[in-house]
């Protein structure tokens, strides 16, 4: 059985982005301020065990987080969650920073973000652990200019202002560092302002933004609505892998940690379903995000295609996101990021 929480949840979506609303119908217009980041290191877990009484599986609650309804549509389409043994509750934000600030405040048992927000968030002490890795092309994140923008390559945005959304240290921001990198420029040649999705999407369509690095839903209603791809996140120029996250308070609770395990295994499921039946988890984006057909196309081709464990080969892909983005202080301080995985409810 499957339930939002009224607090967390957005509104719902409206029939399809109007020319100034944009991607504001098709995610959760819940905006929390940027996650406050103090503490370094991976979170702490109690090395006592897991705490409290075992309870029975119908009395857990868990509370899922989520972005812009990704895992919500896709878990709701494929039934992923029918006939779990526990209740499932939805917490949906438009960005990865507030999505944080509800795990950090206990707002959420698990997290759903690309790399470099789960390693802002484990570098600022956010209580979670990395449980199991989201794998895609890259196509998902691009930097997108207005069409008759005189940015022709990335070499051209030097001098010029780049809108990132989320907040500092997005997915986006690591392919704008990435992709001027490998033009031969460096991260100061650009002005980077942020902003979150919503709000860059609605100036981006006013015509008030010229270059934005955006990802998901908000990088194909932009496109969709004349927005010009610059570049992309293929061929290396992103890791490829998000996590899912659980925060160390879920890991701990002994009634929680089999539901999380259950939880994670129904949607690499939900993964597996959207892959083979892309026509029908199209139709649920459209339906439950707003989208137009084509903006529902571009997303199912662009989503994280399957769930895998987090093996050594995803570390070291994602220490480098780190190593890149510490090096022009965007992540301070840097994260090992081998230390801050829990490989116990998804495994090989």
């Amino acid at each position: 059985m499957t339930r939002s929480p009224r607090a967390l949840s957005g509104p719902r979506s409206g029939s399809g982005p109007g020319p100034r609303s944009g991607a504001r119908a098709l995610a959760a217009a819940l905006a929390l301020s940027v996650l406050a980041l103090v503490t370094a290191g991976c979170g702490t877990q109690d090395d006592g065990g897991a705490s409290g009484p075992a309870a029975a599986a119908s009395d857990v609650t868990l509370t899922l987080g989520d972005q812009a309804k990704n895992l919500q549509t896709l878990a709701n389409a494929s039934d992923a969650f029918k006939g779990a043994p526990y209740q499932v509750k939805w917490a949906e934000f438009e960005g990865a920073a507030p999505l944080f600030q509800a795990a950090q405040a206990g707002a959420a048992d698990t997290t759903y973000a690309a790399d470099l927000p789960t390693l802002q968030a484990l570098s600022g002490g956010v209580p979670i652990k990395t449980v199991a890795a989201l794998r895609n092309d890259g196509t998902a994140v691009g930097i997108v200019v207005q069409k008759n923008s005189e940015v022709r390559k990335v070499a051209d945005l030097k001098g010029r202002t780049v809108v990132v959304s989320s907040a500092k240290g997005s997915i986006s921001e690591y392919l704008l560092a990435n992709a001027l990198q490998q033009a031969g420029l460096s991260y100061s040649d650009v002005k980077v302002k942020y902003l979150l999705p919503t709000d860059a999407q609605a100036a981006f369509s006013a015509g008030k933004i010229d270059t934005w690095a955006i990802f998901g839903v908000y990088k194909a209603v932009a496109t969709q609505q004349g927005g010009r791809e610059l570049v992309n996140g293929a061929d290396g120029r992103v890791s490829g892998y998000g996590f899912i996250g659980a925060t160390d308070k879920a890991l701990a609770d002994r009634a929680k940690k089999p539901a999380l395990a259950d939880a994670v295994k129904r949607l690499g499921t939900a993964l597996e379903w959207a892959r083979s039946h892309p026509d029908a988890y199209g139709a649920a984006i459209r339906k439950n995000n707003g989208a137009s057909a084509e903006v529902a196309k571009t997303i199912v081709g662009q989503s994280y295609g399957e769930l895998v464990p987090i093996t050594p080969e995803v570390t070291q892909a994602v220490q480098k996101v780190a190593d890149t983005m510490h090096g022009i202080k965007v992540l301070d301080p840097n994260v090992t990021v081998a230390d801050c995985v829990d490989t116990s409810l998804h495994a090989k």
